[in-house]
Order: structure tokens, then C-alpha cells, then sequence
């Protein structure tokens, strides 16, 4: 199992939560498992923004992300050169200490 932090977020997790999680996990699922309920409007398809987390620490441990997930990426709210599409970014074996930037850009619930 790996550790996976995730720092303080005012409205998902105000607290933070560090959680083990099993290599191959993406940071998305174990948001999810854990009852931080981390945005995926495109249900994990790698359509969208909404699951982007910026990766502090253990960076390097993830699998270098798609061309699909860079172009995305290229248009995420706040993009670091540490970002992550949480539903992409497979947890490795390396601790990972993640933040949830505080906005999203989710087009289809900015419509409603």
C-alpha cells in the first residue's frame, strides 16, 4: 500500500486525509473511496478538467501523462507544472502528498 495525502480543501476535505491506497489506484478513485468527492464530469474518461489535482510530492512516481491529458491539462483553472488529471495519474509506490485546487472548470454545471 502507498500513502496518498491530500492537503486541506475548504469544501472536500477541510481537515485533509492521508489514506493508503493500492498501487495502480488512479488519485481520483481513492478521492472517491474515500468519501472525498473529487469532480469527474466526464465519469473518468479523460474528457474534461474537473479531477484536476496538483501533486506535491511523488510527483515522479507517476507515469508520464498522455498527450490527451496534457492537451487537457493545458486548459485546467490554475495549471502547475505538477498538475494531474486525478482519473489518469495511477498511485505508483511512492508516498504522494495531493491538493485539490479550489476551482474547477466544469462547463456543464456552470450551464445549469
Amino acid at each position: 500500500m502507498t500513502q496518498l495525502i491530500f492537503l486541506p480543501h475548504e469544501e472536500l476535505c477541510p481537515e485533509g486525509m492521508a489514506i493508503d491506497v493500492k498501487p495502480g489506484t488512479s488519485i481520483c478513485d481513492a478521492a472517491l473511496e474515500n468519501g472525498i468527492e473529487l469532480e469527474h464530469a466526464c465519469e473518468k474518461a479523460c474528457a474534461c478538467t474537473t479531477c484536476h489535482v496538483i501533486v506535491h510530492e511523488g510527483f515522479g512516481s507517476l507515469e508520464e501523462a498522455s498527450e490527451d491529458e496534457e492537451d487537457l491539462l493545458d486548459k485546467a483553472w490554475g495549471l502547475e507544472a505538477e498538475s494531474r488529471l486525478g482519473c489518469q495519474a495511477l498511485v505508483a509506490d511512492a508516498e504522494l502528498v495531493v491538493e485539490i485546487p479550489r476551482y474547477t472548470i466544469n462547463h456543464a454545471k456552470e450551464n445549469h
